[in-house]
């Protein structure tokens, strides 16, 4: 399909025609997986979009607006970028399997895995392993495919098996294997991050250092630049073990403090989904969450407000694992489809067409 400026509208007869059958697929695909999640005994719920606060992390941009009172007074409020802050309220609250499809909102954002508007699906297993969650994910990521017949998951001519056992690679050892850098050294047992040795890696294998980049700027240089392009490719990867700075709502792990028990999804190069076994220290939770915020502002010049109503759920969470998973990709990937507006019943609108 053609979406060029001059594209036609996606309403346009023609074009809607191309476009059915893989709405139909995204269609057939979400009612498997609800099927998945009620034999699982999964409840299935639904959040509300509008929040005090989008979420807390540095690189995600939300979009803002307000709510007026019944005395005409003005309240800011946001569209969330993730029902993770709801959920985890609802888990505070008793529930123990939760699922959710929710429409999310990210500004900034717009390309062919990305859409300012999207359906994002998450699930909670309380007192279980974030492993739990791979094993949820592999047996999706196959049901996905089985129920649009298709043998692999495609995208732009690469290929992932999800009938095949999943590569699970930490990404310490993905930086050493697709970069040459030992990433680990940088990291002490308080994960607290040395900027300077991991630029002096940077720099030794021939990569691009700017005076300004932070910690965190170099760690997603080489994740995008040199790991990311290997990933999932033949079969499904799992990648595992994020540093505990790159993790703000996960867990350290039991067997190594410098990492969290955080790991993303990956079919055909592109990113799916993202697991955590869940961080219930609400002290710990603020601390992160001001270092999301100060870097926030430091990159853009703005911050979101920190939601206390879940700093004050979070101390009353149970042991809990959750990810959230990116289902238009999915569907694209199940379906062949190369672009997100493809998925999607009714695409937002571009301005400037």
């Amino acid at each position: 399909m053609n979406f060029s400026a001059k594209a036609s509208p996606w309403w346009t007869p023609s074009v809607h025609a191309d476009r059915r059958p893989f709405l139909i697929g995204r269609n057939a695909i979400q009612a498997a997986l609800r099927g998945f999640f009620a034999r699982e005994d999964f409840i299935e719920v639904d959040t509300a979009a509008l929040q005090i606060s989008p979420g807390n992390e540095a690189h995600l941009h939300a979009f803002g607006t307000e709510a007026l009172t019944t005395d005409g007074q003005r309240a800011p409020f946001y569209l969330h970028t993730s029902p993770e802050f709801a959920c985890k309220k609802l888990l505070a609250a008793g529930e123990q399997r939760i699922s959710c499809f929710a429409h999310v909102y990210r500004n900034r954002e717009r390309g062919p895995l990305h859409h300012p508007e999207f359906t994002m699906l998450e699930w909670y297993r309380t007192g279980e392993s974030y492993e739990s969650l791979m094993m949820d994910c592999v047996r999706m990521l196959a049901l996905a495919a089985e129920t649009v017949k298709t043998p692999k998951l495609t995208y732009r001519g690469a290929e992932s098996d999800p009938f095949a056992g999943p590569e699970r690679i930490s990404v310490a050892e993905a930086f050493e294997r697709h970069a040459g850098i030992e990433l680990l050294a940088s990291v002490a047992a308080d994960g607290s991050t040395d900027r300077n040795h991991l630029a002096a890696e940077l720099r030794r294998v021939g990569m691009r250092v700017a005076d300004d980049d932070g910690w965190a700027d170099l760690f997603s240089r080489v994740l995008v630049e040199k790991v990311e392009p290997h990933l999932g490719f033949g079969r499904i990867t799992i990648l595992d073990e994020y540093p505990v700075s790159e993790a703000a709502l996960a867990r350290p792990s039991a067997r190594d403090p410098r990492v969290a028990e955080r790991f993303e999804l990956y079919a055909c190069g592109v990113e799916l989904a993202n697991g955590f076994g869940e961080l219930t220290n609400a002290a710990e939770q603020r601390r992160r969450f001001e270092i999301e915020m100060a870097e926030k502002a430091r990159v853009y010049g703005e911050t979101y407000p920190i939601d206390e109503d879940f700093l004050a759920a979070v101390a009353l969470m149970p042991d809990a694992s959750g990810i959230a998973l990116g289902f238009d990709r999915l569907v694209m990937l199940a379906t062949g489809a190369s672009r997100i507006d493809q998925v999607l019943w009714a695409p937002v609108a571009e301005y400037g067409r």
